[in-house]
């Protein structure tokens, strides 16, 4: 046995190194049962983010049904989402280089061919109409009216699957998502919703009868409205229309029983998500009529079986604590993504109690020794005289992990907190390279579900309106702050990072308090107002409701953008930037950048050609971790293991990176104003 090596926390020898932790890693999502064979999204970092279908047929023989260059992967709501689907021996699929619908023979008789014309149209959320031979899709297309540039066009369209031949069933809404046709192929399911709202603000449920010609009778509205957001409607298999409402505060299941609905189970807890991306599957019909459903709880997410009749739910005892793409198979078998806090994501195959692992997304191989396991914290937050009547703010607290090193005598390890994008997201109890290659150095690891947050009921994830900009970053300063009195980390050694909406947290948080000595922006908001008027359809009202309806809240949006209030940022500062960001754009982080050099403000800027609004190339996702980590050493003095590649950052010797002296600190951490300012 050998012995633990005391070494500094930051310069620990990780095992996992970037080669290896990018050399098996997939993204796996969105698995379908289609015919006897399981279908699933594979995205690859390392032919440069390429996405493909893979199928599992029923002797178990696993292929690859989308053959390189072509890329399955769609930009409807720049997010894009499930695009594809299967009827008889033909896939159907969105290339991502033209948005244009491909078709492929799952024999690989043929190579893809494409379905529909390049006329600018881009496709999602494929269903298919057996009855008609054609697909039911979501379209959009940016169009040019008078001259000027105007809002994209999104509509519910129908197309022939021979002919490519388009056909709008509904248009008019804003945005459309969801398409499901019943199993007689008598009605069509969709959900609608417009600007301001953002999908989990508010949602209509339409159901309109489909004629033997195809076309769409007039929609009833089954559900929904302002401020009820309805998630994942469907059809179980006898046809009773299921789907999740949160009209009760909390995300519940339902179903339409003749002109009223029923909840099946009610709970204070979450059975649906936030629709960022088309294709979520919080529940599955199973053959039997009972639903197989994924619900949010305190330690992480939990599977289990509801009975309808009897509106009893039982858990299934599993080892996973976070579920994706719940599908049904035949009889009561399940297909899901799940992972835990010692598993990586994995396709997994459900039946009778036994359950297969078909596809990880990673091959690392890890001892137990070298995971960190997350402590879940719920901790007080918002003003400090609130008292009895405080908020309170969640966090999953990661604590260095090494099977041969500790820290030196008397040390205590430097912090990362970790500020999720949307900001209407969550993070999740679950094996996360990206957490554990701080941990396996000697970092420890703050991963915080600020309020706004879903996965905690509507009031949660409602408290963050009119306060983004200023309500998380209280969040993840407190949940900072409650683990170094606590004595777990470095009060002076704590950096905070986040991604997109993320970007904004650390900004602000940087700018208006003393918490935290440095900071890592990736691909992160800096100019709210920019946002407003600059972004892509699906999020461009999304500050209506997160700040204030622009440009009549233009004061407000000045007040909370960092670019305007860089002249109070005055402490070290990464910024990570894809160049083809359309959410993001590079603009905004050299905005910033121009405030910093002005003030000698120390500073590094990576870019990376081919990047979107995240990265996907293995070797940007290398670069960019590397890069993080050799910051840190600089700023944090300590020499990191493997002597990462540099990046240059501007003015580091020539200002102070040290915590100001507690005198110069509010009781809460924020910066004191001098007198008379």
């Amino acid at each position: 046995m050998s012995l633990a090596v005391n070494a500094p926390f930051g310069t620990w020898t990780s095992p996992i190194g970037t080669d290896a932790m990018l050399a098996g890693m997939l993204g796996i999502s969105n698995p379908r049962r289609y015919g006897d064979a399981l279908f699933w999204q594979e995205s690859r970092p390392s032919e440069a983010g390429r996405t493909t279908i893979m199928r599992r047929g029923p002797d178990g023989t696993i292929s690859e049904c989308v053959p390189a260059p072509f890329n399955a992967r769609t930009r409807v709501h720049e997010y894009g989402g499930v695009c594809y689907a299967v009827a008889g021996d033909r896939l159907y699929f969105s290339n991502f280089a033209d948005q244009r619908i491909y078709v492929v023979t799952l024999d690989g008789s043929q190579t893809p061919t494409a379905l529909t014309p390049d006329d600018g149209w881009r496709y999602a959320d494929f269903a298919i109409d057996p009855a008609r031979a054609r697909l039911i899709v979501v379209a959009e297309r940016d169009r040019q009216e008078a001259g000027a540039e105007a809002e994209a066009e999104n509509v519910l369209a129908a197309v022939d699957a021979q002919s490519g031949e388009r056909t709008v069933l509904a248009r008019g809404r804003d945005f459309y998502s969801s398409p499901r046709v019943s199993p007689d192929g008598s009605k069509l399911l969709w959900m609608e919703w417009d600007h301001p709202r953002m999908p989990w603000d508010g949602t209509e449920l339409q159901c309109a009868p489909l004629a033997e010609d195809g076309g769409a009778g007039a929609p009833e509205t089954i559900a929904g409205g302002p401020e009820e957001s309805v998630f994942q409607p469907g059809w179980t298999v006898a046809g009773d229309l299921v789907f999740v409402s949160d009209r009760s505060g909390w995300w519940n299941l339902y179903r339409r029983e003749e002109e009223t609905d029923r909840c099946l189970y009610e709970a204070d807890a979450d059975f649906g998500q936030p629709h960022w991306v088309f294709g979520m599957r919080n529940w599955a019909p199973l053959a039997d009529g009972r639903i197989a459903c994924v619900y949010h709880a305190a330690e992480g997410e939990r599977l289990a079986i509801l009975n309808p009749e009897t509106s009893s739910l039982v858990d299934v005892p599993l080892p996973w604590t976070a579920f994706d793409g719940i599908a049904a198979c035949s009889g009561d078998a399940l297909a899901f993504v799940g992972a835990a806090p010692d598993r990586f994501p994995e396709l997994v195959y459900f039946e009778g109690g036994d359950t297969s692992v078909l596809q990880r997304a990673s091959t690392l191989a890890l001892s137990n020794a070298d995971i960190a396991r997350p402590e879940a914290l719920t901790f007080p937050t918002g003003a400090a005289d609130a008292g009895a009547g405080a908020p309170v703010a969640h966090a999953f607290l990661y604590r260095p992990a090494h099977a041969s090193c500790t820290g030196g005598v008397g040390e205590k390890p430097p912090l990362i907190v970790m500020g999720h994008g949307g900001p209407t997201a969550a993070t999740a109890a679950a094996l996360n390279l990206k957490i554990q290659f701080w941990t396996s150095r000697g970092f420890a690891v703050l991963d915080v579900n600020y309020r706004g947050s879903t996965g905690f009921g509507r009031a949660f994830r409602d408290a963050l309106k009119g306060g983004w900009g200023v309500i998380d970053v209280e969040d993840c300063v407190a949940g900072a702050r409650y683990v170094a009195e606590r004595g777990d980390v470095d009060p002076a050694r704590m950096a905070i990072r986040g991604g997109s909406a993320g970007g904004l947290t650390v900004l602000n948080a940087l700018i208006d308090h003393d918490v935290f000595q440095a900071g890592t922006s990736l691909y992160g908001v800096a100019d709210l107002a920019a946002l407003a008027r600059d972004t892509h359809k699906f999020e461009a009202r999304y500050l209506d409701s997160l700040v204030g309806p622009w440009p009549e809240a233009e004061d407000v949006y000045a007040a909370r953008s960092p670019v305007h209030r860089a002249a109070n940022l005055d402490c070290p500062v990464l910024f990570l930037q894809g160049l083809e960001d359309r959410v993001v754009p590079p603009s905004q982080p050299e905005a910033m950048i121009d405030v910093l050099e002005e003030r000698h403000v120390p500073w590094a800027y990576l870019t990376f050609e081919g990047e979107q609004h995240g990265f996907r190339q293995a070797a940007n996702i290398r670069r960019a971790l590397e890069a993080e980590l050799y910051f840190y050493g600089r700023v944090f003095d300590f020499d990191p293991a493997g002597a990462p590649e540099p990046v240059e950052i501007h003015h580091l010797h020539e200002a102070s990176t040290s915590v100001p002296p507690a005198s110069d600190l509010s009781s809460d951490g924020s910066k004191e104003e001098p007198e008379g300012t």
